[in-house]
């Protein structure tokens, strides 16, 4: 509130919410809580308020921000890993080679390239993939997955093509380059090497997990372009681009309907199943998967959003059912605008807005900080 700026209208609407809950009537009534067991002060002088608030202002904690106690574990725990990855990076290249016997640096990011280039799959065949389809069938879905696969190739084209040349200048083949010793030490430290992040998708994983992570999406993406047909639970943290899968979506609808595209939106039900539940796809819109929700969590008893429990810092969403419907058929009574980010970090990596039911008033989740993301 002080200093910063408002770069985005999920910004403005968290001041807002400030606003609104600590800026009304209720303040001259003397019935405002600013906090548990912290509320307004009684009409005094300037030194008297300074008084008050040193006297009764309890603790700093998440609850005088609206927050659940989850917050203060997930803060804490990103601090400690930020610290020992900085003493790591700070430690010696050779630092436990030589004295104990163990493997030189060299020797661990050989053995750490050969193994990614071992599992690295095969670019997708454009032109195979086409043929699959003519022109005339080819649906917004389908497009979806071109575009999926195109970009997929251009990633893994570029991490072979990189390891290549590193794999040749620690034979001595070719001498080693910046670029040869930042993706080295990429992958020593276990960090997404910077070209290939640049090709790639959000992610705050290291090394290990985002290529786990990357096999995992080349294997729905293969599955899906076998015979392009829509999945049982698409995967939606899978693509590189989900903003397009959700606008096929509605491209999908529109057409069928002969409804203006303009005019829709979409529509999210939460069901109680999960991915292996799923038989089929629907017959309109699609069943969405991979989704977890920070400050809160979804209670599959009411169909709402509910109060975390403690220590679940991001509880796994169940299926959701998301198709498009003329926007004055939405019902927005005793929902919460959730939005939908790719990663912790949010900000930049804003997907969508998902409506979901609420027995609670706005504020609460918004103060909470309660959004659903892709990635853990």
């Amino acid at each position: 509130m002080y200093g910063g700026h408002i770069t985005d209208d999920w910004d403005r609407r968290l001041c807002r919410t400030y606003l609104g809950e600590y800026m009304n009537f209720a303040m001259l009534d003397g019935d405002l809580h600013f906090a548990p067991g912290f509320s307004v002060p009684p009409n005094t002088d300037y030194k008297g308020y300074h008084t008050y608030i040193d006297e009764n202002l309890p603790p700093e904690s998440p609850a005088l921000y609206g927050l659940h106690p989850n917050a203060e574990i997930e803060f804490l725990t990103k601090i400690s890993e930020n610290l020992f990855r900085t003493v790591f990076e700070l430690q010696p290249r050779d630092a436990g080679a030589g004295a104990g016997g163990g493997a030189s640096r060299e020797e661990k990011i050989k053995a750490l390239l050969d193994d990614i280039v071992d599992k690295l799959p095969e670019t997708f065949q454009m032109h195979e993939l086409t043929a699959k389809v003519p022109p005339e069938e080819r649906t917004p879905y389908v497009i979806v997955a071109f575009q999926e696969a195109e970009r997929m190739n251009m990633l893994t084209m570029e991490m072979r093509r990189s390891l290549k040349e590193l794999n040749l200048g620690l034979k001595g083949e070719l001498t080693i380059t910046q670029d040869m010793e930042t993706l080295g030490n990429s992958l020593f430290l276990d960090s997404v090497p910077e070209t290939w992040a640049k090709r790639a998708y959000p992610s705050l994983y290291g090394l290990s997990q985002w290529y786990a992570d990357m096999l995992q999406r080349v294997k729905e993406l293969e599955t899906w372009t076998a015979d392009f047909l829509l999945p049982a639970a698409v995967w939606l943290a899978g693509f590189f681009n989900p903003q397009s899968f959700l606008t096929a979506i509605m491209q999908q609808m529109a057409r069928k309907n002969e409804w203006p595209l303009d005019k829709m939106c979409l529509q999210c039900d939460v069901t109680k199943k999960v991915k292996e539940d799923m038989g089929g796809p629907p017959r309109e819109g699609a069943f969405v998967h991979g989704l977890f929700m920070e400050g809160a969590r979804w209670d599959t008893q009411t169909g709402m959003i509910n109060e975390s429990r403690l220590k679940e810092l991001a509880p796994a969403m169940p299926v959701i059912f998301i198709r498009a419907i003329p926007v004055d058929r939405q019902d927005l009574r005793n929902i919460y605008e959730c939005p939908v980010y790719k990663t912790k970090q949010r900000g930049p990596t804003f997907v969508w807005t998902f409506n979901l039911k609420s027995k609670e008033k706005q504020a609460k989740w918004t103060l909470g900080g309660v959004a659903l993301l892709l990635q853990v």
